[in-house]
């Protein structure tokens, strides 16, 4: 079955808003301690606070949203698991920042929505994909 061209574009673009999720994590891992010390006191208290399987969930949410969306350039029906698994790792990354290390407080309302959006990113990617599975463009 045909493939819509606008498919082919949002999956484009899921590669590239995932790629700089990618980008993001590495440049988070790569802050030096000259680096964090350089930050406002609450960004610094957010880092202190973070757990190891937060930055984990994270490394799942952004590497599992770029290889979904590379099923989904690919059309193969792996990328709906794929996405799953992203959605999940963005979820429990959440808990992490806003339940347990209270990032609602440190990291101020701007991360809040930034952190929404991804969210509606990564349910609107397990979304198509199962509409993409539906309607026969993902083999």
């Amino acid at each position: 079955m045909n493939t819509p061209a606008w498919f082919k574009f949002v999956a484009v673009l899921a590669l590239l808003w995932n790629l700089l999720g990618c980008i993001a994590f590495f440049s988070d891992l790569r802050l030096s301690p000259e680096d964090l010390a350089k930050l406002p006191e609450a960004q610094q208290a957010l880092y202190a606070a973070r757990l190891g399987w937060a930055v984990a969930a994270t490394a799942m949410a952004v590497f599992g949203g770029a290889l979904g969306s590379i099923g989904l350039l690919l059309r193969k029906k792996w990328a709906l698991p794929v996405f799953v698994l992203s959605l999940l790792g963005i979820i429990v990354q959440d808990m992490g920042l806003f339940v347990l290390a209270d990032g609602l407080r440190l990291a101020g309302p701007v991360a809040v929505v930034m952190q929404a959006v991804v969210l509606a990113v990564g349910i609107g990617l397990v979304l198509l994909s199962r509409k993409g599975i539906a309607c026969g463009w993902l083999s």
